[in-house]
């Protein structure tokens, strides 16, 4: 949701400024607002926020891509935030539940009521639970943080940390 602020400009009018969700959570690294509350959520919980540490390959038929992924709990259930759901992000989030299946993908939608596009009766949370990925409104649970995560973590299956290491668990 935009917020509209006023500012005197250099010409002496009053002038209009919108800030959106995205330019506050790019004002503080983030790609979006709800990014930005999550890793707020996270730190008040004591987890370090591990924010697009990780980078994930995954194949488009005949092509190669990287993933950013938003977040990566120390358990290894990983976390992606979505304000938007378009149909290459659908696309992608299922090419690589099938090449990674062990992973432990999850979902933070913004409005996960929203219909998948104009007319669909298919909402993101519906997408979401077709599809085997658990999902949850706004914030990451914190039960999500304390759950024993998948029995193989991300550094097993995909080989290594995002920097060449693996995470230690903080004692």
């Amino acid at each position: 949701m935009a917020v509209s602020r006023q500012t005197w400009n250099a010409g002496g009018h009053w002038a209009s400024r919108i800030n959106t969700n995205k330019t506050a959570g790019l004002k503080h690294g983030f790609r979006s607002g709800l990014e930005g509350q999550n890793a707020k959520l996270l730190e008040s919980a004591g987890v370090p926020v591990l924010y697009e540490v990780r980078k994930i390959k995954y194949v488009i038929p005949e092509s190669e891509h990287t993933y950013h992924l938003d977040f990566e709990l120390p358990n290894g259930i990983l976390i992606e935030t979505k304000g938007k759901l378009e149909p290459k992000d659908r696309a992608k989030h299922l090419l690589i539940q099938a090449q990674y299946p062990e992973l432990d993908l999850r979902f933070v939608f913004q409005r996960p009521t929203d219909p998948l596009y104009k007319g669909s009766r298919t909402t993101y949370a519906a997408w979401a639970e077709k599809h085997g990925f658990k999902w949850a409104h706004k914030l990451i649970p914190l039960a999500w943080i304390w759950e024993p995560g998948p029995a193989r973590k991300p550094d097993e299956v995909l080989k290594g940390g995002p920097y060449g290491f693996t995470l230690k668990k903080a004692a």
